[in-house]
């Protein structure tokens, strides 16, 4: 994931985001996430996504949790700049995060041989054929996902179209940083980056598109997804004890308002 490039803005002041391009909707959403949690906050919440051929209603328990977790979180006035954190002497670097996709997160699924990018393809994607590579024994060959980020229903080939289909940090590595990370030990780092309950196999323009926004910026072009983002976002966050910019405060209390 990049680290700050065009973002779809999402304003916190008229409650509504600004877009360009249009939509294509569908109706069905992405596999289950199952078997997952971070903490004992997650299992409290229950975070669950719909199945590819339903969405069902937010469950108002898990929406109640997710708003009381929010309330929980620190706020901070604006997001740290980038400059300000040189001069503290604590840059953003990918690799604070240890690996990409490891396999030694020490969270659910990991140790399993396959790394947490194949974990996630094979739990959200409706897998039509697997294959043995260096990192897992049987990665996705191909298959279908309907984006949970814009209803868009992508077919999945490994190869040089495989980027087609992106692994999102719903709460972003960098976002993470600027917000606590920065003073976590190497393996709780190493952990958030490969916790599957803060990742989510998503459209490529998406996930561009996103970069390392927080919902002040940034929020799924697929309204109909809004609810299950700001639970997912706002529970990790608290598993986390991360911080959180008034701004993106602001719009996921509006958002869970609604769900």
């Amino acid at each position: 994931m990049r680290r700050r490039g065009r973002v779809q803005r999402w304003s916190a002041t008229r409650g509504h985001r600004r877009h360009d391009g249009r939509i294509r909707l569908t109706g069905q959403h992405w596999s289950a996430l199952t078997g997952f949690a971070v903490t004992a906050v997650l299992v409290a919440v229950g975070l669950g996504w719909p199945g590819p051929s339903r969405q069902p209603p937010m469950d108002p328990v898990r929406v109640a949790a997710a708003r009381a977790a929010l309330a929980g979180l620190e706020v901070i006035a604006v997001r740290p700049e980038r400059g300000a954190a040189q001069a503290r002497g604590q840059p953003y670097r990918r690799d604070a995060f240890g690996p990409a996709w490891s396999d030694a997160g020490g969270v659910a699924g990991a140790g399993n041989a396959c790394d947490t990018r194949n974990d996630i393809l094979a739990r959200d994607l409706a897998v039509a054929g697997s294959v043995g590579i260096s990192s897992c024994a049987r990665a996705v060959a191909a298959g279908h996902l309907r984006s949970p980020y814009t209803g868009e229903e992508i077919v999945f080939t490994r190869g040089r179209e495989s980027a087609a289909v992106q692994i999102d940090h719903i709460v972003p590595l960098s976002y993470a940083w600027d917000m606590g990370a920065a003073q976590w030990p190497p393996a709780r780092r190493l952990a958030f980056a490969n916790d599957p309950a803060n990742l989510i196999a998503v459209d490529g323009p998406s996930n561009q598109a996103k970069g390392d926004a927080g919902p002040g910026d940034w929020m799924p072009p697929l309204r109909g997804f809004w609810c299950q983002y700001a639970v997912a976002y706002v529970t990790v966050s608290a598993a986390y004890r991360l911080r959180i910019d008034h701004a993106s405060h602001t719009v996921l209390a509006r958002v869970l308002s609604g769900c």
